[in-house]
């Protein structure tokens, strides 16, 4: 009997729906989370960035992981962890473990630019909790590169067991399989899912599957089946959307797709700004261009 890796497969980094008071929805946040469920994803990483984290007090941030685990259950859902402190970071995945979820995502120290024996302490610490540990590598906000031969070490310490890897460097899934090949790769910019799905990725960390849950499903496991006459023509047709996962709008952008194919996404918390006119359009164009081709 194979060992259950509940990060496999595509994990939507949900999107937190708000009120107009900005106070946090969260019989829609359950609603959410069981109709991504529903359109064919495996389950949601909560308290991500696209989740607004960051903006959240102790109080929402504990009661929106409680929300998804009684939506969905526990095995579907992979928390977010990030936080300035190892200690803090290693309380989240406790309190994780405790609401019943069976993996965790920890970006590495982010409060500064970190050494190698920061992350390492830092991801052992946050091990301790006794939840299986998905690092986040992303170098472009957090100043920290998870490079392939330090996530070999990470992972061979015993304290990591899968990357969502959002460098944009597909290069890297080959290195990370030579040096590490029992890590799982996972999908963690939506723009390079085709590249890292035929590199070996064993899941997705997703964005645009707040809005698109289908479709996007669908990509997915043509592309990691090496179904490619069914995965080109969806990824051409979809990467006008889903390359503002890797813009610095991509919470506006995709809660915009939301609202447009009847979904709520709503508003942002400051200091996140609302998407500038053109901006607007352009997400607006697309996303209509997707509706109309089917694939909400």
């Amino acid at each position: 009997m194979t060992e259950h890796r509940p990060w496999r497969g595509v994990l939507v980094a949900t999107a937190l729906p708000l009120n107009d008071d900005l106070s946090v929805n969260y019989d829609r946040y359950a609603e959410h989370c069981a109709w991504l469920v529903d359109n064919g994803c495996d389950g949601v990483v909560p308290n991500g960035s696209l989740g607004e984290y960051q903006v959240l007090t102790p109080e929402e941030r504990a009661r929106v992981v409680e929300t998804a685990v009684a939506a969905i259950g526990g095995e579907r859902v992979m928390p977010g962890v990030a936080a300035y402190g190892s200690a803090e970071s290693r309380r989240w995945a406790e309190q994780a473990g405790a609401a019943g979820c069976r993996a965790v995502m920890l970006l590495p120290p982010n409060a500064y630019r970190a050494d190698e024996r920061s992350v390492l302490a830092h991801y052992a610490e946050v091990a301790r909790s006794g939840l299986p540990v998905v690092a986040y590598n992303n170098p472009i906000d957090t100043k920290v590169d998870l490079v392939p031969e330090l996530l070999a070490r990470l992972h061979g310490e015993g304290h990591i067991q899968g990357v969502k890897e959002f460098s944009g460097d597909v290069r890297r899934a080959y290195r990370i399989a030579e040096l590490a090949p029992e890590l799982d790769l996972l999908i963690g910019a939506d723009d390079v899912l085709l590249e890292l799905a035929v590199a070996g990725a064993k899941g997705w960390v997703a964005g645009y599957p707040n809005a698109l849950p289908r479709a996007s499903v669908e990509l997915y496991r043509a592309a990691v089946d090496g179904d490619l006459d069914t995965a080109l023509p969806l990824y051409r047709q979809l990467h006008p959307l889903l390359r503002w996962d890797s813009r610095v709008e991509f919470v506006q952008a995709i809660k915009l797709s939301m609202d447009i194919v009847g979904r709520h996404g709503g508003p942002c918390r400051p200091p996140r700004a609302t998407l500038l006119p053109g901006q607007e359009a352009a997400v607006r164009a697309a996303t209509e261009k997707a509706v109309a081709a089917g694939l909400a």
